[in-house]
């Protein structure tokens, strides 16, 4: 049993350094790139939209499929222009995520402008905490920068899904905290916040919630890009718990590497909102900003895999739980 024990240790010493290793690379790599003028980074990108688009092809498939049944109504012509579309800003999506590692204070500022961030400050100068609901939409890796344009008193934070793999996830939250945001893994979101609340400190909170909830996660639809959509409704329930106002992240591409992002109010008495409302609220407001510039959304995702029908088949909801009905 001692030496199991022994070798046991050694191999995880042993996958420890080697993991250690890989992300002093790793980061060595990526800040290099990072230090590049943005004209040589978006040079880089159109030679990655040719190589992924025409090349690797890749999921062009899920990409096609997800907007022939989000745009019924539009022309195949049409329909081949947003893919295009959204490649290309894919594309500029990767590389102006690698500069943010790096990026200058004063050139992410210019870059990224935040509008009626005072409705913001006004909920933390009266005591209350802000929830910001984003989507997979635009250059939302840039939104980290949110701490420059706030009152000092708040802290930035955003909810996020822990990567697999060590190095890069270690990367991506040094990537993400570099302008004074923290990040807080989604599976310890009450216990922070909890903390926050008890040390008396003001936070503004970003949720991105248009992923696709797991099965036992699904409590509630919404209409969505002409899609009978299962939603997350945790940011909700969080939301609700602690009294935050909720606000809705509005981002818009003016130019190539040029975002605006107004903070839209959706409310400041969510406790008052029937259940699910907010959630509603929120697809509504993303809906708009993917139907005014639809290249900007995350195409590339299995969105609508999870489909109503094969939910009754095979969940049922037991006291507000939804568990897996007993094969016959």
């Amino acid at each position: 049993m001692r030496i199991n024990h022994e070798i046991t240790t050694f191999v995880h010493v042993k996958t420890s350094i080697r993991m250690k290793v890989f992300y002093c690379l790793l980061y060595t790599v990526f800040y290099l790139l990072s230090l590049l003028p943005l004209r040589v980074h978006y040079f880089i990108s159109d030679i990655l939209y040719y190589l992924l688009y025409y090349v690797v092809r890749y999921r062009v498939r899920v990409v096609r499929q997800n907007l022939a049944t989000s745009f019924p109504e539009k022309s195949e012509a049409e329909r081949r222009r947003i893919e295009k579309d959204f490649y290309n800003f894919f594309c500029d999506y990767l590389v102006e995520s690698v500069k943010l590692l790096s990026i200058k204070k004063e050139t992410i500022r210019k870059r990224l402008v935040f509008k009626n961030i005072e409705e913001i400050n006004r909920c933390i100068e009266e005591g209350q905490s802000c929830a910001v609901y984003l989507g997979h939409y635009g250059c939302w890796e840039w939104v980290t920068s949110l701490p420059l344009w706030v009152t000092p008193k708040a802290q930035c934070g955003q909810i996020y899904h822990p990567i697999e793999n060590k190095a890069f996830d270690r990367l991506f939250l040094r990537l993400r905290q570099h302008l004074g945001s923290v990040s807080i893994p989604m599976n310890e979101t009450l216990r922070k916040l909890l903390e926050y609340k008890k040390a008396n400190q003001p936070v503004i909170i970003g949720y991105i919630s248009d992923q696709k909830p797991l099965w036992v996660n699904i409590h509630h639809w919404v209409d969505f890009l002409n899609h009978d959509t299962p939603v997350l409704t945790g940011a909700e329930r969080i939301v609700k718990k602690f009294g935050h106002a909720a606000f809705y992240g509005e981002m818009r591409r003016v130019r190539r590497g040029y975002y605006e992002m107004e903070m839209k109010l959706i409310t400041r008495e969510p406790q008052a909102l029937p259940d699910y409302e907010l959630t509603d609220a929120y697809y509504r407001f993303l809906e708009e900003s993917i139907r005014r510039e639809p290249g900007l959304w995350l195409w590339s995702h299995k969105r609508w895999a999870r489909t109503r029908e094969e939910f009754n088949r095979r969940f049922e909801v037991v006291d507000g739980k939804v568990i897996e009905k007993k094969q016959a």
